[in-house]
């Protein structure tokens, strides 16, 4: 039976603080990296400071579905400060984070020694939200605005998403509204336009924030976010069999939710009712598809789930090189696919019948998948759904 724990672990209560210059401490002391494999459960930590969210659907269907097999695997949430996710991993006190690729850029630049090793969202999954008819039909609009973000460590995420649009970064003020506040800020007319992305957008309709979207995955190149543990930890062969066959309970969860989406919605309402009540099926499900279309990608494209497109990768750094934001990083030395091929180890006709025996749960009968994933993109800036 999976050894799974999930809660307020690493949160205050603990009294963990993240100082100024990264370091995580505690009144119960300083961990650090355990013997191999682990010696306590290996630890994955959200960027959001919540694990109420429809974002980590391939967890929840995996833990619901027995993918994880035995082994001894624990969720946090974390502190809402968007570099925790990184942090916590850099010293020992959670095993892998899942970090936008901006805070990642920040983690390298920091001397953080870790290492992408699986590639969740293969499409960028940020978009700017506007009042509905105040978003400019050209990005470029928005220089010389004001843009709301939830945590102030999301600045590394934009600036590189607008500098590829050929935006001047310079003329870009930042506020930092707060988390979970700040689309409710941009509703009630602060700021310009808001920091979002797929997934939330269906959260956002489901609690009366009704925004238009310049949106990443139909107009960005680049990357989002991705799974990294300690480099080190990829050099020991007990730790990397063990992430392999834990990436591969993500990866199964993912493709079962490819057949049967409304299953993987419920597999997260069954951990969090509270969200169910909150977002219910429809957005659930429209939550779930437009991440799923990001964590997807062009699978013709892609060496299976997880697959880093290293092209993409260094156009990244490229670019955030450029801006300032680091130094020159070479893709390679910091992307790893050597866990992707026992990632994708299983067997895929197996995970389809999976999906097919949940059927559909009580309560998504009238949920149409496919006119949501017709619809996806209404929201975008002048769309005419």
């Amino acid at each position: 039976m999976t050894n799974l724990r999930t809660g307020p672990g690493l949160t205050r209560r603990k009294l963990l603080q993240i100082t100024g210059g990264g370091i995580v401490v505690s009144s119960l002391g300083l961990r650090t990296a355990m013997a191999a494999p682990y010696d306590r459960p290996f630890t994955w930590i959200s960027p959001r400071g919540t694990l109420e969210v429809l974002d980590d659907y391939g967890f929840w269907v995996a833990k619901k579905m027995g993918y994880f097999g035995d082994l001894s695997i624990d969720m946090q949430p974390g502190p809402s400060d968007g570099t925790a996710t990184v942090k916590f991993v850099d010293v020992g006190q959670a095993d892998m984070g899942f970090p936008s690729p901006g805070v990642f850029s920040y983690a390298l630049r920091e001397g953080m020694k870790l290492k992408s090793v699986f590639h969740t969202a293969a499409r960028d999954t940020f978009s700017l939200a506007f009042r509905k008819g105040e978003g400019p039909t050209d990005i470029k609009g928005i220089e010389g605005k004001t843009i709301l973000l939830g945590s102030a460590a999301w600045q590394p995420i934009v600036d590189p998403m607008l500098a590829a649009q050929g935006v001047d970064i310079s003329t870009i003020k930042y506020v930092e509204a707060g988390w979970p506040t700040w689309g409710t800020a941009l509703a009630g007319g602060q700021g310009d336009a808001a920091l979002a992305w797929e997934g939330l957008r269906a959260e956002w309709i489901a609690t009366g924030l009704e925004f238009e979207y310049w949106l990443g995955v139909q107009n960005s190149p680049l990357p989002a976010n991705t799974f990294v543990v300690r480099a080190a930890d990829l050099e020991d062969p007990d730790k990397k069999a063990f992430m392999e066959q834990y990436l591969k309970g993500w990866a199964m969860g993912m493709e079962f939710a490819e057949h049967n989406p409304q299953a993987a919605v419920q597999a997260v309402f069954d951990q969090f009712p509270t969200l169910g009540q909150n977002v219910g099926p429809k957005q659930g499900c429209m939550s779930l598809i437009q991440q799923a279309n990001v964590f997807r990608g062009d699978m013709s494209k892609r060496q299976g789930w997880g697959w880093h497109d290293m092209a993409s990768w260094q156009n990244f750094f490229d670019l955030t090189a450029q801006i300032g934001q680091t130094e020159v990083i070479k893709a390679e030395d910091v992307c790893s696919n050597d866990l992707i091929a026992g990632a994708n180890a299983f067997d895929i006709e197996k995970v389809k019948a999976d999906a097919a025996a949940a059927g559909v749960p009580a309560g998504f009968e009238d949920v149409n998948v496919d006119e949501i994933r017709a619809t996806m993109f209404d929201q975008a800036i002048g769309a005419k759904g």
